[in-house]
């Protein structure tokens, strides 16, 4: 953090004799005044001089004293304070949370195993559901932060993450507040029929392809429309502006309040989860072992 050289000139300033100064610092005389020479040619200053009583120091080295005593204290400051940061980093849990994916369900689950992780705190880390950007969030999982927590059955979500199950979601559609469903606390899939069902295109969920297929198949009088791949603020807007119907989750009752959610009477549903890096190691394995041995109640 600064020269310790400084060290070696500290302790002759105190001692008023090169001799003295190599007792208290354990080196010869002659390793003290080298040093002494190395750094005023370094400082290109005249820091000492000798006087019939010892070595004193000249305007320029009293200036350096003064300062250099501050800077033996402030660096040892910032090194307790830089070990204290680490320690801080090695003892807290990053959880990433979004709009679609919120931390509370985490916190719920945070405090029933808590008392196995007494010194960890909890950090929360937001980021964007953005459909275009949401892989690499994931895929920060082990650096951005340690955990997520949300409904996973993405081919490509799983292909970057471990995902560990807690429960499931049921699927609802949502609509606007206007439109002729919206009133409905509940509904069959034939209350759908002439309407336009906007769902996550196929091929990243086999759950969505098999309602997919269904539909397709036993209920042609839907007409199903592509949203992107992944949900995002855009699609449930798109949603709320048009006289369209989305395929949602009772999770997600709160995201948009200009829309209603609707159970289905249908059994499809999605199963959330915890999500960490591939390559997790130490406290974070720790802590997934800690919640597959505690019971599971569903935490939104």
């Amino acid at each position: 953090m600064y020269n310790h050289m400084l060290d070696t000139f500290i302790a002759v300033a105190d001692c008023g004799s090169f001799t003295k100064a190599a007792e208290r610092l354990y080196i010869s005389p002659t390793a003290v005044m080298k040093q002494m020479n190395a750094l005023e040619k370094e400082l290109d200053l005249v820091l000492m001089e000798r006087t019939p009583s010892g070595i004193g120091l000249t305007p320029a080295g009293s200036v350096i004293y003064r300062d250099a005593k501050f800077i033996m204290d402030y660096s040892q400051k910032s090194v307790a304070s830089a070990r204290a940061a680490m320690h801080l980093c090695d003892t807290t849990f990053c959880v990433g949370t979004s709009l679609l994916n919120p931390a509370k369900p985490f916190m719920d689950l945070w405090y029933r195993v808590s008392q196995d992780f007494p010194e960890y705190k909890l950090h929360l880390v937001p980021f964007e559901d953005n459909h275009e950007g949401i892989l690499y969030e994931i895929e920060q999982l082990g650096r951005k932060f340690d955990f997520l927590i949300g409904v996973c059955d993405s081919k490509a979500w799983l292909s970057l993450c471990n995902f560990l199950p807690l429960g499931r979601y049921k699927k609802m559609i949502a609509v606007s507040r206007e439109h002729r469903l919206a009133g409905r606390p509940s509904i069959s899939i034939e209350d759908l029929y002439g309407e336009t069902l906007m769902m996550v295109k196929p091929g990243d969920s086999s759950i969505n392809d098999n309602l997919r297929k269904d539909l397709s198949t036993h209920h042609p009088e839907i007409q199903i429309e592509d949203t992107p791949q992944f949900y995002d603020m855009s699609v449930f807007n798109r949603c709320a502006e048009t006289d369209q119907v989305l395929l949602t989750l009772e999770c997600w009752q709160e995201v948009h309040p200009g829309l209603v959610s609707i159970p289905v009477e249908w059994e499809y549903s999605i199963p959330y989860g915890l999500l960490y890096s591939l390559d997790a190691e130490g406290d974070v394995v720790r802590f997934v072992e800690a919640v597959k041995e505690i019971s599971l109640p569903n935490l939104f």
